[in-house]
């Protein structure tokens, strides 16, 4: 009776042993991130899209916000701007145009489209589809020297310009956490030659 007393103890021991070992060296694997972040980038883009500057500047970081929220929407709302009074019929016939009234030029003579906004209206309004951000396109991007490492999305959405052909407007953007949630440090446009190179959400982030 004494020696099947002291085969179970010892049975018993080993058998804690290895259930303390198990549960010691199984590491918690954190949660997938892609789901996340693919819903914030987003969300900020729809935010952008629709001109809703409180929420875009809700959804990015302090870095990218420059200041408070509630700066960075004075910053970004449009103004209501002040009438200018009328030039007499003289200043009208002689005014000749200032070289600052003149639009940007690229190198090649060429000068940049309008911005794409979701009113209609006027030939400098498109109206732009919805948003669209694949968790599958979500990657992990290393810190660069002015952004901290993250996760990086790829937004693309339809944009109409009146009279011309449909096209679709591809950007990259950086989220990283900050009080628990994620929020856009940085946004690039994706360039055809992004997509040639066949990492595009790195190679945008790369270059800013």
């Amino acid at each position: 009776m004494k020696r099947h007393t002291t085969a179970a103890t010892v049975l018993t021991a080993a058998a804690l042993l290895a259930a303390g070992c198990s549960s010691g060296g199984a590491e918690e694997k954190p949660a997938d991130p892609t789901a996340a972040v693919a819903a914030a980038a987003r969300s900020y883009q729809e935010a952008q899209n629709a001109e809703d500057w409180r929420t875009v500047c809700k959804l990015r970081s302090e870095r990218l916000r420059f200041g408070t929220v509630e700066e960075c929407v004075e910053d970004n709302a449009p103004s209501t701007p002040t009438p200018s009074p009328s030039p007499s019929p003289t200043e009208a016939r002689g005014a000749t145009p200032s070289p600052s009234d003149e639009p940007p030029r690229y190198a090649d003579g060429s000068t940049p489209q309008p911005r794409a906004t979701r009113t209609t209206g006027g030939p400098d309004r498109a109206d732009l589809g919805p948003v669209k951000a694949k968790t599958s396109d979500v990657v992990e991007v290393p810190a660069g020297a002015k952004h901290p490492g993250g996760y990086g999305a790829l937004v693309a959405y339809t944009v109409q310009w009146p009279g011309k052909p449909l096209t679709t407007s591809l950007r990259a953007l950086r989220l990283i956490k900050e009080s628990g949630a994620w929020v856009v440090d940085q946004t690039e446009d994706v360039s055809d030659a992004d997509v040639a190179h066949g990492a595009p959400v790195l190679t945008a982030l790369s270059g800013g």
